[in-house]
């Protein structure tokens, strides 16, 4: 009951700051940024973990530190670096239950969508003398795609699915600071960040249910 009334808030404060909160004052867009998120975290909180407690500890810390990412952002590198801190504890919580090698055509369409990006917008960056930040984008990319790695190891379709729509909206927010202004640029990033954290969290209860399933085999 109290998950199904957490999903319906989170919609709608997603669609009311995606769609008619203004960029000004800053103070209040980054308000209402936060508060999916925040929402998600309470999701998040009232899944079933069962022996999977762990899991759901380092993905509420991995929803928590991007939420604090999402104000940040606003000072890029500090956000970026921030942002960067969640992946890493994704990746942390997604290597323990693996279950499966990733397939091959996603292994390598990640390896070539990241070498593609790389050269793409790191190189746009360091032709313009930003070497420190090119090395920083790549790196960047670098922990993404080894986040969206090893969700896909986990055989966990909610984690997988998160793992590619944050790969996207990140995508599209370095292509629009970096190479060129996309329209509704906005809309682009925040509709799959907010799946992709939506679906980590979910992902929670579908960890739990898997486990519980194989126990009772």
């Amino acid at each position: 009951m109290w998950s199904k009334i957490i999903v319906f808030l989170i919609a709608i404060m997603g669609i009311t700051y995606i769609f008619f909160i203004p960029d000004d004052p800053v103070s209040t867009k980054i308000m209402f940024k936060l508060i999916p998120m925040l929402l998600i975290l309470v999701f998040a909180f009232l899944q079933s973990a069962g022996e999977s407690n762990k899991y759901k500890i380092l993905i509420m810390t991995g929803l928590f530190i991007c939420m604090l990412a999402d104000g940040l952002i606003y000072w890029f590198i500090i956000g970026l670096i921030t942002f960067l801190i969640g992946h890493i504890l994704y990746i942390v919580a997604f290597c323990p239950i693996k279950t499966s090698t990733i397939p091959k055509w996603a292994a390598i369409l990640l390896i070539a969508y990241g070498i593609a990006m790389a050269i793409w917008i790191a190189g746009t960056i360091w032709i313009k003398g930003e070497t420190i930040l090119a090395f920083a984008v790549i790196l960047y990319m670098v922990v993404i795609l080894l986040m969206g790695w090893n969700a896909f190891q986990t055989a966990n379709k909610f984690a997988i699915t998160g793992a590619i729509l944050f790969i996207f909206s990140d995508s599209i927010l370095a292509i629009n600071r970096f190479i060129v202004e996309i329209p509704f640029s906005d809309t682009l990033i925040m509709i799959p960040y907010y799946g992709a954290q939506f679906l980590f969290a979910y992902s929670i209860h579908a960890h739990y249910s898997s486990t519980l399933k194989n126990l009772l085999k």
